[in-house]
């Protein structure tokens, strides 16, 4: 090994990295010429070769990487960091509490578990938009968000005292990927080591899925499976197989007036169809240079709408120059020398990749998408054509009052937008000139700003631009997540009436990067997503049904027309303001004491102890019976007969869908469960922030109210059980089928857990009693979450599925072989009707590797860590 050690000098200090090209001058494999993503893998490989649990034959077949694989070849990854939010953070941190109390009813030191690499959790996701269009909206959020959350952060503040290598940054100080692309991630990590310092790659493994977004930084990242991340917390490795790597040449700039968020939506779309699901995308060309670094973050945070583990952007000057603007000189200079000397500073050749597609960026045109998918990409002269085929309503209708079309949510929010100085300069610019000609929003609209970082404001109110968008309604409502992850808040109860009473198609427009069902708000049947200038225009013009190319927005007060045309910014004012108000102490000021948090922070007071203080009456926070009667002794697998289908499913299948994050229904299994804990509906809070208490989440698993389950006529969170046929709740019939004691599977289609890595999507399957789901395809994330809660996902076979095999959820389903699975192999099923008949057919293993099968068999990934550990031992 110390044949690829070098030296490195930086600012007097010397660092030892080890370097990747010396496998070159050894013959040992072409590093030059591989894509800037394998060789940040080969790097890590290297540099933890050990014999053991890295093999100098991972090694050599990542370096020899190939652009594609027959069968897939498992790697173990060593992430640098872990990077978590709240809302998949705190189950994270009650597995991990959990953990503790089993290790101390086996006679071992709970303290044991323990992260042992550094891992940051950042409060975001809790903030809710209860008062917006006021001064003081911040602050009386803060104060409710406090008020419902408090047995959360207690438990989160516990962690950080109790914890080793764990941070967390307290609520109401931005979006964690937002504060991991300014502040938290370096590029290149520096570490001492026995008096001697080590420089290598940054890289990360985050619980969100848009942890992508640090790829515009030059750092690798995704986002994964929350049991996954407390595995890699816990000194394993992250199993991966080696990815195809798909080449984007970005030739031409951008013509006026197009923005990050267009260029995004049109990549999405474009990726999307062209399918990259599980493979990495590696943006290069002459094109890349006219995008700005925050521009490029916009495009990697969209990785997971266009279905890509990432989406990456090489390290070139901007990189540089971005690390300085934000206060990281001293990173920058060492992450230029190390990557020259690595080969992974952008150059201008072309390096080999599985295939290349071209984006030609003068075509790109100003875009939407919507109603209900990212990747559902409209040119905004096509506008109003499109939602007129989206609903099946009349919108010819008045925009003088609330009705089918009307927008009732406008937020400027989410990690994506509110990111890039230059989309939110341009909302303000456009918020400056539409005052200045007397508009103004009209009042059915809910307007928020949201912003990730806590410098917008700054740099918003250092171009005197902040003040135009608190007159149009814009005023911060707080620092996180909002109404892009569902905490949209209520409506006002007139609006809420009428939409109800009349059945209205309303509609939300945000800058956000999600627009699934039932996502933002339960009364909301289109939710569109939109550039912060176009957000803007779109509230002023009250109404999604609009042309903007050809009519007005409104009337100024001597009832001339405007028009959007006539207060969209040019792109030379953006870029004057932005070079004039993007400063340097901005950054400084706003992350110097980042986790300190304010006085409510400071002021929660818990306990020392190392094991969690779980509170019996707790709503929140609950002991999760994973562990209950845990053995070391691993139990061999049980064959999977006289199945039934717990739902019947159809393509694009959300984890929203499977795991909903916001407002509980009064009438769910959810909702009954609390107002029996004396609850008060108007403190259900959300499914998110409730992500600790296991008893809620069950009942809310399959629980969206627009999830549309075949087995049984009513849409919403329903099934039918056989054989007596009754429907009921899907929680309801989860219980029943238990006390038969009959397994349970699910059966779906295409794109089945697309969306957010949102863990209780397969916790909450695995804790309703379901062994195994059946779909066409998955989703990475959502894949890696059931295999990591033991639930077993198969795959019918290339143009089979449930629906042409003549399935309708009634049959009983056995399969065999499941105690002896392996990595891709096919399985026999077999589905008994109720009729007598037969239907038999293959179903394929969705398990790429080995390590996958062991967590199978142990039930999970916790499990095997667990056991692993104690054999160690």
């Amino acid at each position: 090994m110390l044949d690829f050690v070098k030296k490195i000098k930086v600012h007097e200090r010397q660092y030892s990295i080890f370097n990747i090209n010396k496998l070159e001058e050894q013959g040992l494999a072409t590093i030059n010429g591989l894509p800037f993503s394998i060789k940040i893998l080969v790097e890590n490989l290297l540099r933890r070769l050990d014999g053991k649990v890295v093999q100098e034959a991972d090694l050599l077949q990542t370096a020899r990487w190939q652009k594609t694989y027959d069968q897939p070849v498992e790697i173990p990854l060593h992430p640098a960091r872990v990077l978590m939010q709240d809302f998949t953070g705190v189950p994270a941190v009650v597995d991990l509490a959990a953990m503790r109390d089993a290790v101390r009813a086996l006679g071992q030191d709970p303290a044991r578990i323990n992260p042992l690499i550094p891992v940051d959790l950042v409060i975001d996701h809790s903030l809710q938009v209860d008062y917006f269009g006021v001064k003081d909206a911040e602050e009386c959020n803060l104060a409710k968000e406090y008020q419902r959350n408090r047995e959360r952060y207690l438990l989160l503040k516990w962690a950080q005292q109790n914890f080793d290598n764990l941070r967390v940054v307290p609520p109401n100080s931005g979006i964690c990927h937002q504060v991991n692309l300014e502040y938290l991630a370096q590029v290149v990590v520096k570490t001492e080591i026995n008096g001697q310092w080590h420089a290598f790659p940054d890289s990360l493994v985050g619980t969100d899925s848009h942890t992508t977004m640090i790829n515009g930084l030059g750092v690798m990242g995704w986002g994964v499976g929350g049991i996954e991340a407390e595995a890699v917390m816990l000194g394993q490795p992250y199993y991966m197989s080696l990815p195809e790597v798909v080449g984007v040449r970005m030739i031409n700039k951008p013509r006026e007036g197009i923005n990050a968020t267009d260029l995004a939506l049109w990549i999405t779309t474009m990726l999307r169809k062209h399918g990259v699901v599980e493979k990495f995308v590696e943006f290069f060309g002459p094109g890349m240079q006219h995008l700005a670094l925050t521009d490029r973050a916009t495009i990697a945070n969209m990785a997971p709408e266009y279905g890509a583990t990432m989406g990456f952007f090489p390290v070139d000057d901007k990189t540089i120059d971005y690390l300085k603007l934000t206060n990281r000189t001293e990173s920058a200079e060492l992450v230029e020398i190390y990557c020259k000397e690595q080969g992974l500073f952008n150059q201008t050749s072309e390096l080999q990749y599985t295939e290349v597609l071209e984006i030609d960026l003068s075509e790109i045109e100003s875009s939407l998408a919507g109603p209900s998918r990212p990747q559902d990409r409209i040119n905004l002269s096509d506008l109003k054509e499109s939602v007129t085929k989206s609903f099946n309503v009349n919108m010819n209708v008045a925009d003088t009052e609330i009705s089918h079309g009307s927008i009732v949510i406008a937020a400027l929010t989410s990690c994506t937008n509110t990111s890039n100085p230059l989309v939110m300069l341009s909302a303000g610019l456009l918020a400056q000139k539409a005052v200045e000609k007397g508009l103004r929003v009209p009042a059915h609209v809910k307007t928020s700003l949201a912003p990730g970082s806590r410098v917008v404001p700054d740099y918003l109110r250092q171009a005197g631009l902040l003040s135009y968008l608190e007159t149009l309604g814009f005023q911060v409502v707080g620092f996180g997540c909002a109404v892009c992850i569902g905490n949209s808040g209520p409506l006002h109860p007139e609006i809420e009436k009428a939409i109800i009473d009349n059945d209205l198609t309303v509609c939300s427009v945000l800058s956000g990067n999600r627009n699934f069902e039932a996502r933002i708000h339960q009364s909301i049947k289109g939710n569109y997503l939109a550039s912060p200038p176009l957000v803007v225009a779109l509230a002023l013009a009250g109404r999604i049904n609009i042309d903007l190319t050809t009519e007005p927005l409104g009337f100024d007060p001597q009832g001339k027309p405007v028009f959007l045309a006539d207060i969209w910014p040019c792109d030379h004012e953006i870029r004057i303001l932005n070079e004039k108000c993007i400063k340097k102490d901005f950054f400084y000021q706003q992350y110097r004491q980042i986790f300190e948090g304010d006085q409510l922070w400071q002021e929660l007071s818990v306990s020392p102890k190392t094991t969690f203080a779980w509170d019996p009456e707790s709503t929140y926070i609950k002991l999760p019976p994973y562990f209950e009667d845990f053995q070391i002794k691993l139990k061999k697998s049980s064959e999977l007969k006289n199945a039934r289908a717990l739902v019947l499913l159809g393509d694009s299948v959300t984890t929203d869908h499977i795991s909903p994050a916001g407002a509980i229904p009064e009438n769910y299994p959810a909702g009954q469960y609390l107002i029996n804990k004396e609850v008060a509906p108007s403190d259900f809070n959300s499914y998110g922030s409730r992500r600790g208490n296991h008893e809620v989440m069950m009942r809310g698993t399959f629980g969206n109210i627009r999830i549309k389950n075949r087995l049984c006529t009513k849409e919403g969170g329903f099934t039918r059980i056989f054989p007596e046929g009754r429907e009921m709740f899907i929680f309801d019939a989860a219980e029943h089928y238990q006390t038969q004691q009959t397994s349970l599977l699910v059966l779906a289609g295409r794109e089945y857990g697309t969306g957010s890595s949102r863990d209780w999507a397969a916790k909450g399957t695995n804790l309703l009693g379901v062994r195994a789901v059946l779909a066409c395809s998955y989703e990475r994330i959502h894949r890696s979450n059931l295999v990591g809660m033991g639930v077993l996902p198969l795959l019918f076979k290339e143009k089979q599925s449930w629906e042409n095999l003549g399935l309708d959820g009634s049959e009983t389903y056995s399969i065999d072989g499941i105690e002896q699975i392996s990595p891709r192999k096919l399985l026999p099923v077999t589905a008994l009707c109720s009729n007598g008949n037969k239907i038999s057919f293959e179903v394929r293993v969705g398990l790429n590797t080995n390590i996958e099968v062991e967590y199978i068999k142990n039930s999970g990934i916790l499990p095997y860590v667990l056991r692993k550990m104690f054999k160690e031992k």
